[in-house]
């Protein structure tokens, strides 16, 4: 690999994170108690628990624009199939919404 595609390599990896993740070790610090590691598990659990549900708006509105194609396919689909897909259409997208709503009010 040439120097320059190491470089776009690393550039790509990069990512901004949080304060709680950007934290640098001061090893002349006495080690954490129970308690700020508790804190400091709790924090990354919420972290992770916000990126679970962002993920989640993503894939419920992925699946509308799914739901819209066969909802709109004609023929080619079941009946059954455009009604229920017609009907998450008009569904989904309103729960990506209230969970973008909620994450919202529960992450200033």
């Amino acid at each position: 690999m040439t120097k320059s595609s190491n470089e776009s390599d690393a550039r790509a990896a990069l990512r901004v994170v949080s304060a709680p993740e950007a934290e640098v070790y001061d090893l002349m610090r006495a080690p954490e108690t129970t308690a700020e590691r508790v804190k400091r598990l709790q924090a990354e659990a919420r972290a992770l628990a916000l990126e679970q549900v962002e993920a989640l708006e993503v894939a419920l509105c992925k699946a509308a624009d799914m739901a819209r194609e066969i909802a709109d396919g004609g023929d080619a689909y079941p009946v059954g199939a455009r009604e229920l897909a017609a009907r998450l259409v008009a569904d989904l997208p309103a729960k990506a919404e209230t969970m973008k709503a909620i994450v919202a009010k529960s992450h200033p």
